[in-house]
């Protein structure tokens, strides 16, 4: 690379706010594509291509770290396993397949709320203790999840009328949010090298989970338009926001960079109505409120894991 080209990047790679930002603008932008692969390519394809792709590109980049690394990566397979199967493919499954009964506006407000369920599972997993200020964050984001779950009609939920795809993606986040209390005991070894190695446990989860799509006769192959959607979410959400948060969170810590995942809710909402046209009703704007007020009254003092969206 030329020295101007060299500097260029030097001084982006030391932006840790724009890195951030750009994080997750990547992550809310996997709700649009979510919704953009409808017709385009099947959700369970999605799932496979993106972690077959990711997990090529990430051993090519790491693999010799991950050679180096291996016994230490070796006595904690089981555990890795179980993390890649439930926090990449299972997932992300439950993701591109909430995609089409919901809307990119309801998903990315729902994801917001992640933090909430990582507070819950700590508590009854790890027996961390709740503080009251976290227990009243809790309270609010939930009821911020409830607002979107009813579509601000809380009568629905007496009557069960919740909207499938966001039970689906409250059933993710709720998975997610194990693997994300299971990352507090991962393996010491670099963040890439133990990236790379879950990389590719979930492509190879993502087979059976493809094959099965694939039985029932559901299997769409991308179009042209499914492949952009689906090399989009395999370069952006899947593989840069990884290197630009862990990078961001090298440069100014954890707990600031936590913060910035209060964006994705936003994000997701503005991309939504600018690019979807999806309207924005008085309900989402109360759950949008009650979800980053929660989190924000939550996160004081702890914070939680990135998501791998």
């Amino acid at each position: 690379m030329s020295q101007p080209g060299s500097t260029l990047a030097a001084r982006f790679y030391a932006r840790p706010i724009l890195l951030l930002v750009l994080t997750t603008l990547f992550w809310a932008g996997n709700t649009i594509a979510g919704r953009l692969a409808i017709g385009e390519v099947s959700p369970l394809a999605v799932v496979f291509l993106r972690w077959v792709f990711v997990s090529a590109l990430m051993v090519a980049l790491y693999g010799r770290q991950v050679r180096a690394e291996w016994p230490m990566l070796r006595k904690h397979l089981p555990m890795m396993a179980l993390m890649g199967t439930i926090g990449l493919t299972a997932f992300n499954a439950l993701f591109y397949i909430a995609a089409h009964t919901t809307t990119a506006l309801n998903m990315g407000i729902l994801q917001g709320s992640m933090p909430m369920f990582v507070l819950l599972g700590a508590l009854i997993i790890l027996r961390t203790p709740i503080r009251p200020l976290q227990a009243l964050g809790v309270l609010v984001t939930m009821t911020g999840v409830v607002f979107i779950a009813s579509q601000g009609d809380f009568a629905r939920l007496a009557e069960l009328k919740v909207n499938p795809g966001d039970g689906l993606m409250i059933a993710a986040c709720i998975l997610y949010s194990l693997y994300a209390v299971l990352l507090r005991n991962r393996p010491a070894v670099s963040g890439m090298v133990f990236f790379t190695v879950l990389s590719v446990i979930a492509a190879i989860v993502s087979v059976p989970v493809f094959a099965f799509e694939f039985i029932q006769g559901t299997v769409q192959w991308p179009t042209p338009k499914g492949w952009l959607v689906v090399a989009y979410i395999s370069i952006f959400p899947s593989f840069l926001s990884q290197i630009f948060f862990m990078r961001g969170v090298e440069l100014i810590g954890p707990g600031r960079a936590g913060v910035f995942i209060n964006l994705v809710p936003i994000f997701s909402s503005l991309l939504a109505v600018m690019l979807l046209g999806e309207p924005f009703h008085l309900y989402h704007a109360l759950a949008l409120a009650l979800v980053l007020v929660g989190i924000a009254l939550s996160e004081r003092k702890s914070r939680t894991a990135a998501p791998v969206s």
